[in-house]
């Protein structure tokens, strides 16, 4: 595989289009380990790919740091009504 920024030309190429289009299941770690090293040594040897798994990693951090927070008892306990309200309407309107 050839760095794709040393030619100055952005991220292309099937292998490439396969890496980001799977790096979030690669970020989440939801794929087999063998398509996981494929990902993993596509990025090692693409500076592009690389950046963009930085980028996306710096944010899937960012965000799971700002969420959490857990939300106030009274409020839990409304949305679980809320929920429970919707399952017994429709258990009621598929039985009935």
């Amino acid at each position: 595989m050839t760095d794709n920024l040393s030619n100055g030309s952005p991220c292309s190429g099937p292998d490439c289009e396969k890496a980001l289009e799977n790096l979030y299941l690669f970020l989440d770690q939801e794929m087999d380990t063998a398509s996981c090293a494929e990902i993993q040594t596509h990025i090692d040897e693409c500076t592009s790919c690389l950046s963009e798994y930085d980028l996306e990693r710096v944010v899937k951090s960012l965000v799971s740091r700002s969420c959490s927070e857990v939300a106030p008892q009274p409020l839990r306990e409304k949305v679980l009504m809320s929920i429970r309200t919707v399952q017994v309407t429709i258990t009621e309107q598929r039985s009935g």
